[in-house]
């Protein structure tokens, strides 16, 4: 497996998995998310591509994108509530389904911490819907709850 930052080669192999992330969030959550969407459309992507504050990781298998990790560096600076901060956000980390359970994103989790660690970031931070089976893999590699978003459905 070969870690790498994202080229416009690997658009398709994006697509491809955006479409299985965006199949895990209809299924949890039907009510909020379309079936068959996708996040980011080629260009969009491409857009993400130029974007240094943005980086994607990928993970390569066989010359196949193998899974990614959306990424958005964060930086609070002179607010008058909340402490200077530099984070890296995780926007979004999906592996190809079929090769779940193989440590991929486990790696591609760990080079973004890395990631983080060489731009001087404080945090690597996330977001998870409940439900979602991610959580868990989230909880082993050592993350904890920030804060909780709450709702009534009326």
């Amino acid at each position: 497996m070969n870690l790498r930052f994202a080229e416009n080669r690997d658009i398709p192999g994006m697509i491809r998995l955006l479409r299985q992330v965006g199949a895990v969030h209809h299924d949890i959550r039907p009510d909020l998310f379309r079936g068959d969407a996708q996040k980011y459309d080629e260009n969009a992507l491409a857009e993400l591509l130029r974007d240094s504050e943005r980086p994607i990781l990928i993970a390569e298998e066989g010359g196949d994108v193998a899974g990614y990790c959306f990424c958005i560096l964060q930086v609070t600076k002179d607010n008058p509530v909340l402490c200077d901060r530099k984070v890296l956000y995780i926007d979004d980390l999906c592996v190809e389904e079929t090769l779940r359970g193989k440590g991929i994103a486990a790696a591609l989790y760990r080079r973004a911490l890395d990631y983080a660690r060489e731009l001087g970031c404080d945090a690597v931070t996330l977001n998870v819907w409940s439900g979602n089976p991610a959580m868990g893999f989230y909880e082993r590699m050592g993350m904890k709850p920030q804060k909780v978003g709450m709702e009534v459905i009326l």
